[in-house]
């Protein structure tokens, strides 16, 4: 087919006349178009970094309401009834040579000696001269107190308070003492042995004397440590006084308020709130990136 060159001219002017303005259409469509794509993919990347923000800030919140910080004492007693001691893994032995006839007990509120630390007045545990025979001058008080089982590890707390009588001349003495023993109760059968628990936490007044023991309510706590590993055992007190008794030279009368024992976060417990540290932090370095970027791209 032969065209002639006007008419080649003619086809090219058309041609141009019709095609410019739908290049431009089709231009501004595909602009058009690339804009809506990457506002749409900006905003999914946003709402996806938002949403996977929230998922974590909620899996962050379970695991912290579901990890125990031990903030709180895990084994707390007041003592506002002792009725109930038995029934919660408490044990008293009275070891006293000759025994008395008392043991550790509760007063009455018309017959308090002193008020209770914290609680009602009467809400504190006692223990006394009585815990041997009225006679002989040479009686030995071995009168145990022993808190039920617990797990232990490393770093745990234990602490309580105690007081004595004011203005008393006869000196008391007690001590605290671990056995790793799981819920064994052996203290042995005289005045002097100890059984299972061998490891001396407290001797309050180990010497005897008239000032030696606090007259206020002052409290007592120790960290354990040097245990190889987590471990079953109880923890005792022990009113322990040589010479005591009504016809001897020592023991009179102390009491014992706000028992608690405080556990370390357990390793999984410390993993858990490393993991949600973490990712706290990836996510607050992230955002302070994505801030600079964004004030770079404004200044230009």
């Amino acid at each position: 087919m032969i065209i002639a060159a006007n008419e080649v001219h003619l086809f090219c002017l058309r041609s141009d006349r019709y095609l410019r303005p739908t290049l431009v259409v089709f231009g501004r469509v595909t602009y058009f178009a690339a804009f809506v794509a990457f506002t749409t993919a900006r905003t999914f990347a946003f709402t996806v970094d938002k949403l996977m923000k929230s998922v974590f800030t909620i899996i962050a919140a379970a695991l912290l309401l579901s990890v125990p910080l031990k903030s709180h004492a895990d084994f707390f007693e007041g003592f506002d009834d002792i009725s109930t001691l038995g029934a919660s893994g408490w044990n008293i032995v009275n070891n006293s040579s000759p025994g008395g006839t008392d043991t550790w007990f509760q007063e009455t509120l018309a017959n308090i000696e002193f008020p209770a630390q914290d609680g009602p007045l009467n809400s504190y545990i006692g223990v006394n001269y009585e815990s041997t025979a009225p006679t002989g001058a040479t009686n030995t008080i071995s009168n145990w107190l022993i808190a039920p089982t617990q797990n232990f590890n490393n770093g745990d707390v234990f602490s309580f308070f105690t007081r004595k009588v004011s203005n008393s001349t006869f000196p008391d003495r007690l001590q605290v003492l671990l056995s790793t023993s799981g819920a064994s109760s052996d203290v042995g059968t005289s005045p002097s042995s100890v059984g299972d628990f061998t490891t001396l936490l407290h001797d309050i007044n180990p010497t005897l004397t008239t000032t030696g023991y606090p007259v206020d309510w002052t409290q007592f706590t120790t960290t354990l440590s040097g245990l190889s590993g987590p471990t079953s055992g109880r923890i005792a007190f022990r009113y322990f006084v040589t010479n005591g008794g009504l016809g001897g030279t020592n023991a009179d009368y102390v009491g014992i308020d706000s028992v608690s024992y405080s556990a370390v976060p357990e390793p999984t417990s410390m993993f858990l709130l490393a993991s949600v540290g973490a990712g706290a932090f990836f996510f607050r370095r992230r955002a302070l990136r994505k801030s600079g970027r964004a004030s770079t791209f404004d200044s230009v």
